[in-house]
């Protein structure tokens, strides 16, 4: 936080939901899948806020069957502490220039259409270095090997949270959403 209020950082995106609706399905999250088509499944449904009360998967995907009509995935579940983190966060001090952002919407904005392959296979790799090499030059230092605790896809994620951030301060960037959750907090994917 100091970070921020140095000035040392003017735009931070994070590749975590930012804003929970109380039922249903964000407007944002129902953006993105739209505007990456065959890609649409990178973006997962940011759970209703009750569900961050959840002590176990099944408890989870009871709560938001009961305010959502649908259970959450185990891939959304595994993230919940970092969802819940960055809710209190948030509420503790709002972090204006702290955005969500969607890798995947991203790199289908800098190649100007939606990857055609998975971020996991070789070829999928290959299109997101193309992408990402007018900013950022050769990545070969950046990716091979990624550093300790990381993968190669999250290097080139956070590369395009970088390249979303610099947008975002420039004033340059597209925003998904944009309505206010109960607790005010915005409900919006930036790219």
């Amino acid at each position: 936080m100091a970070a921020f209020a140095s000035g040392c950082i003017v735009a931070a995106g994070i590749d975590i939901p930012i804003g929970l609706a109380t039922r249903g399905p964000r407007a944002c999250d129902r953006e993105a899948r739209r505007m990456l088509g065959p890609r649409r499944n990178s973006v997962f449904p940011a759970p209703a806020r009750t569900v961050l009360g959840a002590s176990s998967y099944e408890e989870a995907c009871a709560l938001s069957r009961r305010v959502s009509g649908r259970a959450i995935s185990k891939q959304l579940y595994n993230i919940l502490p970092k969802i819940h983190e960055v809710d209190r966060l948030q509420a503790r001090s709002r972090l204006p220039h702290l955005f969500e952002m969607c890798p995947e919407l991203s790199f289908a904005l800098m190649a100007g259409a939606p990857m055609r392959h998975s971020k996991k296979t070789p070829e999928g790799r290959a299109q997101r270095i193309e992408a990402l090499r007018s900013d950022f030059g050769d990545l070969g230092s950046f990716a091979e090997p990624p550093p300790r605790g990381a993968t190669r896809e999250d290097v080139l994620d956070a590369l395009a949270g970088v390249w979303t951030a610099r947008r975002y301060a420039a004033g340059e960037c597209i925003r998904l959403g944009g309505e206010e959750d109960e607790t005010g907090r915005c409900m919006a994917v930036i790219a």
